[in-house]
């Protein structure tokens, strides 16, 4: 399993719609191949930014996700509010912490 990371920062004033549109489009996430689960949370000091946690089976279902019209679809709902690029990164879980 790995975990995405992606921190979404949003156009100030565009968070309302962004929350909107990412309501509308979070099913194309959960329901994609080795697709676990996903998550958005909203920043407290910081309103604009959003953080965005998926867990993928493996880092290949991810990749396999990014490669479909489904992403291109949840992007394309997404991106009118995006202030700029998400900066994105996976972990991986550690076997005995």
């Amino acid at each position: 399993m790995v975990t995405e990371r992606a921190e979404l920062p949003i156009t100030p004033g565009q968070e309302g719609e962004f929350e909107r549109q990412f309501a509308s489009g979070i099913a194309l996430l959960r329901t994609a191949k080795g697709c676990l689960s996903a998550s958005l949370a909203r920043g407290v000091e910081s309103p604009s930014k959003y953080l965005l946690l998926i867990e993928w089976e493996s880092l290949a279902a991810h990749q396999a996700f990014a490669a479909t019209e489904s992403f291109a679809s949840f992007v394309g709902l997404i991106r009118p509010c995006l202030a700029g690029k998400p900066n994105t990164e996976h972990f991986a879980p550690l076997k005995n912490p």
